[in-house]
């Protein structure tokens, strides 16, 4: 399935984001992939969390660093982000995202994933999340609402992990 919406961004710049369903990232080319999120499932219950630069709930995960895979950014994204632990990941779709004042765009990764806590969230090292919690998952836009992409990628995972 394909998604294209607007977006406009907190800095008044206008974004094309165009969605696909995928089974692999294989395909795209490696430094034009800039975030990898999960939507993650643990005990039937889908972990979000809240803070980052937006200030409000979303899913867990964030920027890939320097010769990470795919992988092992939503890895340690979720790890860092929620202290829980990744037992099965599986690709979800990505967001080609476009500024359109030149043109630029990168992508940005899904996932489904069913995680398990560590221990108890405490904190996110780099400060950006300052909580979770762990919800119902047709509960999700009473939290957040990213239109028929984000309706798209959260009911594709929850019928991928299901």
């Amino acid at each position: 399935m394909n998604i294209t919406e607007k977006y406009l961004g907190k800095s008044g710049v206008t974004y094309l984001m165009e969605y696909s369903d995928e089974d692999s990232f294989d395909h795209l080319p490696y430094e034009q992939c800039r975030q990898v999120y999960g939507v993650c499932i643990y005990e039937g219950k889908m972990i979000i969390g809240y803070g980052g630069a937006k200030d409000s709930w979303g899913l867990i995960g964030g920027t890939i660093e320097n010769g990470e895979t795919f992988l092992e950014t939503l890895t340690r994204e979720i790890q860092e982000e929620s202290n829980m632990e990744v037992l099965s990941a599986i690709p979800v779709g990505y967001q080609k995202v476009t500024d359109t004042r030149d043109g630029s765009f990168v992508y940005q990764l899904r996932y489904a994933c069913t995680a398990r806590p560590h221990g108890p969230f405490i904190s996110d090292p780099a400060g950006s999340i300052t909580k979770i919690a762990s919800i119902a998952p047709e509960e999700y836009k009473q939290y957040f609402n990213w239109g028929q992409i984000g309706e798209r990628i959260i009911s594709r995972a929850l019928e991928l992990l299901i």
